[in-house]
C-alpha cells in the first residue's frame, strides 16, 4: 500500500529517515513518482494541449491472445470450411457488413465503428507483435516469444508517451492501465507497456484490481483509519523539503513546488477516489457491463476518462472455465473458446459505446478494440487457430471517427492484406491525431536527443 507514514526508522543527516526517503522517493506501487521526475517537458505539452482546448480520451481494449479475424470482424463464410471454421456470421447495422455470430450486441452498433481490415506486423509472437502495437515500433528482432523489457526494446508505449507530454495539464495520472499487464503464461511481462526510454515517471498509472469483486477499493487513495488528516498535510512539509533537495539536480528553480504539489494531490485527490468508487454507480449500470474483471474495468475506464485521464489501457484477462486458459490464445477449440469469451467482450465493449454516447462522451472518447496480432487462416488439427500476424482487424469508434466504415480488405482467406494495409505507427498516429496530440511533437531519449514520437500517418479514411 501506497503510504507515506512510518513510526520508526534510523534518521538521515536532513533528519529525513531512510525509510521515509525510500517510501516518498517512490511513492509506492501505483507509478506515483519524485516531483522531480513528475517533470515533463513544458513546451511540448502546452502545444500538445493548449488552454482551453477541449479534452480529449482514449479507451484502449487490449485482448490478450488476439480474437481471430474470421470470428469476429472479417468473416469468410465463403471460403472452404478448413479457413472459414464452423461458425456462421449475422448482419450488421451497417448494410453489406457481416460479422461473427456471437457478436450479437455489437452487431447493432456498427454505425458507431470503423473496422480496419487489413492491419499488419508480420510478426507471430505474443510479446514481440505485442510490443509493435503498443509502441509503433517493430520488436529486434521480431518473431521472439517471451522477450522481456529493456533495451534495444525500450521505445515507450503509447501510454508512456501520453503520459510524458500531457501530465502537467492532469491531476490524476494522463494513463492508466487496468486491471493488470498484459504477460505469457508464467506471469511474462511483456515489453512495450511501461514508459521506456522515458524512464519510470512516465510509466502508466499501473492499478492491478479485481473491480468485479464485492466492495472495490484501490489501496492507497484514503487514509490509513490510524492517520488523522492533520499528520497527512504535516508530511506535505517533509515531501516538499525533500523535493526542495532534488530539485537543485534536477529541476529548473520554480518547479519543484508545481511538480510536488502534483504529486500531492494525485495521492489525497477526491477525484482519484470518486474515479473509482464503482459503488456509486446505478446496479442496472454495472449490469449492463456484465460483472466479470474486463467488463468492470471497462466501467472504470469510462469513470478514469470522466475524471480526466486522457488514456486508459484495459487488458483482457483471464475468463473461468474457458478453452486456452481463458485467452483469446485459441490454438485448441476455437469456436468452443469464442463461444465461451464473446460474450464477456461483447456484453462489455457495446455496454461501453452506448453508455459513453449516452454520456454525450463517444465524440471525443476514441474507443479501440485491438490486439497483438490475427490467428491464422486455417483451423489447425486440434480444432483450433494459431498466431497470425500477416493479417488481422483493428475497430475504433467515437474520438472522430466515422462509423458504418470499413478500410481496407483481406484476401478471400483473411491471411493477407489487399488492399489499404494498415501498420502499427499509423494506428498510433490516429490515436495521437484524436487525442490533439500534433505528430512532430518530441520527445527524448536517454542521450538527449529529440525523436517524433510517431512516424506513422493517420488513417484519414474513418476519419470525419
Amino acid at each position: 500500500m501506497l503510504s507515506l507514514f512510518t513510526r520508526e526508522a534510523s534518521r538521515l543527516c536532513d533528519r529525513v529517515s531512510r525509510r521515509e526517503a525510500l517510501t516518498i522517493g517512490s511513492l509506492g506501487a501505483f507509478g506515483l513518482t519524485l516531483p522531480g521526475l513528475l517533470h515533463a517537458r513544458a513546451k511540448d505539452a502546452d502545444r500538445a494541449r493548449a488552454p482551453g482546448a477541449k479534452k480529449k480520451s482514449v479507451i484502449l481494449l487490449f485482448l490478450l491472445g488476439a480474437p481471430p479475424q474470421q470470428e469476429t470482424w472479417d468473416p469468410k463464410p465463403d471460403a472452404p470450411a478448413e479457413a472459414r471454421g464452423d461458425m456462421g456470421v449475422i448482419r450488421t447495422a451497417t448494410p453489406g457488413l457481416v460479422v461473427g455470430e456471437t457478436m450479437v450486441k455489437t452487431s447493432r452498433l456498427t454505425e458507431r465503428i470503423a473496422v480496419l481490415r487489413a492491419c499488419q506486423t508480420n510478426d507471430s509472437a505474443h510479446s514481440a507483435s505485442g510490443y509493435y502495437m503498443t509502441t509503433g515500433y517493430p520488436h529486434q528482432p521480431m518473431q521472439v516469444e517471451n522477450a522481456k523489457p529493456g533495451a534495444p526494446n525500450d521505445w515507450p508505449s503509447i501510454g508512456g508517451v501520453v503520459r510524458k507530454i500531457l501530465q502537467p495539464h492532469c491531476t490524476l495520472p494522463a494513463s492508466v492501465t487496468l486491471p493488470e499487464q498484459s504477460a505469457n503464461d508464467g506471469n511474462l511481462t511483456w515489453p512495450g507497456q511501461d514508459g521506456g526510454f522515458l524512464g519510470r515517471g512516465s510509466d502508466p498509472w499501473l492499478v492491478t484490481c479485481a473491480p468485479e469483486l464485492g466492495k472495490f477499493e484501490v489501496p492507497g487513495l484514503s487514509l490509513p483509519p490510524e492517520v488523522p488528516t492533520a499528520r497527512f498535510h504535516g508530511r506535505k512539509g517533509l515531501l516538499e523539503a525533500l523535493g526542495q533537495t532534488v530539485a537543485h539536480r534536477h529541476t529548473a528553480p520554480g518547479e519543484v513546488g508545481t511538480h510536488t504539489q502534483r504529486a500531492f494531490e494525485m495521492i489525497s485527490s477526491p477525484a482519484a477516489r470518486k474515479a473509482f468508487d464503482l459503488d456509486s454507480e446505478d446496479v442496472k449500470t454495472r449490469d449492463r457491463y456484465g460483472r466479470s474483471r474486463f467488463g468492470q474495468s471497462c466501467l472504470l475506464a469510462r469513470r478514469m476518462v470522466e475524471s480526466g485521464v486522457p488514456l486508459v489501457r484495459v487488458n483482457w484477462t483471464r475468463v473461468a472455465n474457458a478453452p486456452n486458459n481463458g485467452h483469446w490464445d485459441t490454438h485448441t477449440n476455437n469456436s468452443e473458446g469464442v463461444r465461451k469469451l464473446m460474450p464477456v467482450l461483447d456484453t462489455a465493449y457495446s455496454a461501453l459505446l452506448e453508455d459513453l454516447s449516452d454520456r454525450g462522451m463517444l465524440e471525443d472518447t476514441l474507443v479501440v478494440w485491438m490486439a497483438e496480432f490475427g490467428r491464422t487462416p486455417k483451423i489447425n488439427g486440434a480444432g483450433g487457430r494459431d498466431h497470425w500476424g500477416p493479417c488481422f482487424s483493428v475497430a475504433l469508434a467515437g474520438g472522430g471517427v466515422k462509423g458504418g466504415v470499413v478500410y481496407g480488405s483481406s484476401d478471400k482467406l483473411a491471411a493477407y492484406p489487399k488492399d489499404g494495409r494498415v501498420l502499427p505507427q499509423d494506428l498510433h498516429a490516429t490515436i495521437y491525431h484524436s487525442l490533439g496530440i500534433p505528430l512532430d511533437t518530441e520527445i527524448q531519449d536517454g542521450l538527449g536527443r529529440p525523436l517524433a514520437i510517431c512516424r506513422g500517418e493517420p488513417v484519414k479514411q474513418i476519419l470525419g
